[in-house]
């Protein structure tokens, strides 16, 4: 299961970053959220997911650490998400407004 996190890890890094490169925008935009999705899925697995496990331990009881889940790398990337979510929105219509105004999607502005 690792195997398979850590290659996904690569794929959406390695595409983001391709998509970076790229001359047009919303490539650019693309590979922002693909990269975003691979630091989230980075965080999950740093986080040490427990699956089954409850978030919290029950009032009054001494639990072991290891029995139960960390909220903290649940909330981060929650809050990753609803920032990217915002984020994309505000790229893409920055992206339509500049596109309105010089008729072309390029970064550079040249355009074909």
């Amino acid at each position: 299961m690792e195997t398979i996190l850590a290659i996904g890890i690569g794929v959406f890094a390695g595409a983001g970053v391709w998509l970076l490169l790229r001359p047009r925008t919303f490539q650019v935009i693309i590979g922002l959220s693909l990269l975003s999705y691979a630091v989230n899925l980075f965080i999950f697995a740093m986080g040490r997911v427990t699956v089954g496990a409850p978030p919290i331990l029950e009032k009054g009881t001494a639990g072991d650490p290891a029995a139960f889940a960390d909220p903290m790398p649940q909330a981060l990337v929650l809050t990753a998400i609803v920032i990217g979510f915002a984020m994309t929105a505000l790229f893409l219509v920055v992206m339509l407004a500049a596109r309105g105004r010089t008729g072309t999607d390029h970064v550079d502005g040249l355009g074909d």
